[in-house]
């Protein structure tokens, strides 16, 4: 069935046009309070804004897919990459905005950075895998060598992010560089073959629209969603702030963690809907392109946001604890990249990742923060040692771009 066929059968069903009236009546709600000039108590402070950036998020999920069908592949790739992680980034550029003026925010926007970051790997990757063996006892994911691109950017990315934690700045020159790593990336991704678009619920129905009521439909959508989350990044992030200090809740701590989760669920639920459809190795793709593009264009646009705050060029200075979890933040992404070297991710693979990763978050010492991070650096090094054919798949992987970007 074709795309457009299968659009016509999910408009007859009506259940996706409810799921795009929920994510609207989400961010109406809060559109609402804002244009009245409302301010809203305790827990309704962060929560409005929070669930009108959930909707959003959603309403730019199905937007981007359905906008797959018009925009060429090699524009395509940026714009649609940004336009997947601007939720996160409204967030985490607000706080490095604000950092320049109050140095207490640096460690909210390192937080919220290295949160959204850590959530990727150690619950969305497993995720996709447990529902997949959940739905079909499916126990591996298989990629393939066309993730190479994915795969050797994040490699050089999180070599890169190492430093970071050592000079304990971010400065223009990380963004030069992550910013650059992206657009090598972008320009390896328009390269590579044209596939069919894997397009599914909401974004099927736009996409299934004559051409130009989807043109139409998707410029509303980005349009719409972009205003919601513009007038909801501020409130959202300082209400977490307020949410924080009225339960007596370490502020560092909700930032890293409740943040992330209204603009992540949607890529999460999206990946989880291609897992339980028999598609893990769409799912478990989608998550691994978020994660390169958070770690290339959201650190790296952190320092911009910064200094342009600042007015001139400045670097963000990181404290002991805010290094650290960066570090952290690193070697967890070193020891993801290394498990799905060899393009084959397995259960016990999974369960070490999300194990790993929920046993930390009980641990906030930095004594303990050392330790993980050790212990992802040694079990990196140890699973190449194992299992040699890894470096064989990294050098074919590392000729595969090499080719790509030479030729």
């Amino acid at each position: 069935m074709s795309n457009v066929e299968a659009g016509r059968a999910a408009r007859a069903s009506g259940g996706p046009w409810l799921l795009v009236a929920a994510a609207v009546l989400l961010c109406l709600q809060w559109v609402g309070v804002w244009a009245f000039g409302g301010h809203p108590g305790q827990p309704f402070t962060a929560l409005l804004p929070g669930l009108c950036i959930f909707g959003a998020a959603f309403l730019l999920t199905w937007a981007a897919e359905a906008a797959e069908k018009d925009i060429p592949q090699s524009v395509a790739i940026g714009i649609l990459a940004l336009i997947a992680v601007l939720p996160e980034y409204a967030v985490d550029m607000y706080f490095a905005w604000k950092a320049a003026k109050d140095p207490v925010y640096t460690a909210y926007a390192a937080a919220n950075m290295t949160g959204a970051n850590r959530l990727l790997i150690g619950v969305g990757w497993p995720a996709v895998l447990f529902a997949c063996w959940f739905k079909r006892r499916q126990k591996t994911v298989r990629l393939s060598e066309r993730n190479s691109p994915e795969i050797i950017t994040l490699l050089v990315a999180t070599l890169y992010s190492i430093i970071l934690p050592l000079k304990s700045t971010l400065s223009l020159m990380d963004c030069v560089f992550l910013l650059s790593l992206f657009g090598v990336y972008a320009y390896m991704c328009s390269r590579a073959e044209v596939e069919e678009p894997e397009i599914v619920g909401p974004a099927l129905i736009i996409a299934g629209l004559p051409a130009l009521w989807r043109r139409l439909a998707v410029a509303a959508l980005f349009l719409f969603s972009a205003f919601a989350i513009f007038i909801s990044a501020e409130p959202f992030a300082e209400g977490i702030l307020e949410l924080g200090r009225h339960w007596g809740i370490e502020e560092f701590i909700l930032v890293q963690w409740l943040a992330p989760l209204a603009s992540e669920a949607p890529e999460f639920i999206v990946a989880l809907l291609f897992a339980l459809k028999g598609k893990a190795e769409v799912g478990l793709r989608t998550l691994v392109s978020s994660k390169v593009n958070q770690w290339t264009l959201l650190v790296g646009m952190l320092p911009a946001a910064y200094s342009l705050s600042a007015g001139h060029p400045a670097a963000m200075h990181l404290d002991a604890r805010q290094a650290e979890e960066i570090l952290l933040t690193s070697a967890q992404s070193l020891f993801g990249i290394v498990v799905l070297m060899n393009l084959t991710f397995s259960i016990p693979e999974a369960v070490m990742l999300f194990s790993l990763f929920t046993t930390q978050m009980f641990f906030p010492q930095t004594e303990v923060r050392y330790s993980f991070a050790c212990l992802y650096f040694i079990l990196s090094v140890g699973l190449m040692l194992a299992q040699r054919d890894r470096a064989l798949h990294l050098r074919e992987m590392l000729a595969r771009v090499i080719k790509t970007v030479g030729g």
